[in-house]
């Protein structure tokens, strides 16, 4: 007798297993909770999301910070070399303001030589006296602070460069070529020369050699050696 197996032939197909969460049913309400996340079936591991290892996010940091570093140092350069434009561009338009202002100046000076020859000439003749005098002074005293300087005086070494020779002579008193005479002074500003001086230059002529002495042939009163007599007979 198998009692168990004429059971399990009168029976019908077995119903699935069904499990009920009563966990997401919502005990006031009665309704169906939604699902916070994603569940997990029982003996399956969570599923892991693909992403780049920890070597792979290394690898690929280096190289962003190598050409963040090469750019930084691109634009430093750039910036450096633009200051030195800067700083180059304003020495340069400080030295063109300077070369206008002296030339504007010298321009201005040349235009009273004239003026200063006026008051030379007046002074060598004694005219330049009194209240004409102090304003001369004055004058000469402004342009000589401002850079004015006047040159040419005898007895100076004559430089082309600087005077202008309209005489010439020539005497043994001079080692060289020496201004022996002035007929216009000469001026400079600053550096520059606003006028070369009219001179007369004498250079150095060697003079005659002087006479030898004549040589007496005896020696400590001995006889000459050519045995001459002298007038009383004696050798």
């Amino acid at each position: 007798m198998t009692p168990r197996h004429s059971e399990t032939e009168g029976t019908g197909p077995e119903e699935p297993v069904v499990v009920r969460d009563r966990r997401r049913v919502d005990p006031q309400t009665g309704e169906v909770r939604p699902p916070a996340a994603e569940e997990t079936p029982a003996g399956e591991e969570p599923a892991q999301h693909a992403g780049p290892s920890l070597g792979d996010s290394v690898d690929e940091a280096v190289p962003a910070a190598s050409d963040v570093e090469k750019q930084l140092s691109e634009r430093t350069a750039d910036l450096q070399r633009l200051q030195a434009e800067y700083a180059n561009y304003r020495k340069r338009v400080d030295r063109d303001r300077e070369a206008v202002v002296q030339g504007a100046k010298a321009s201005v000076v040349g235009d009273l030589l004239p003026l200063l020859d006026d008051l030379q000439r007046a002074e060598q003749h004694g005219d330049l006296t009194g209240a004409f005098k102090a304003v001369a002074d004055k004058l000469v005293s402004s342009l000589e602070r401002s850079g004015l300087e006047a040159f040419g005086a005898e007895g100076e070494e004559f430089d082309p460069s600087v005077h202008e020779a309209v005489q010439h002579n020539t005497s043994p008193d001079v080692k060289g070529p020496t201004v022996t005479l002035v007929m216009r002074r000469g001026f400079r500003f600053g550096d520059r020369v606003l006028r070369a001086a009219l001179v007369g230059v004498t250079d150095h002529e060697p003079g005659e050699a002087p006479a030898e002495p004549p040589v007496d042939g005896s020696v400590g009163g001995e006889l000459p050696l050519d045995g001459s007599v002298d007038e009383s007979g004696q050798q």
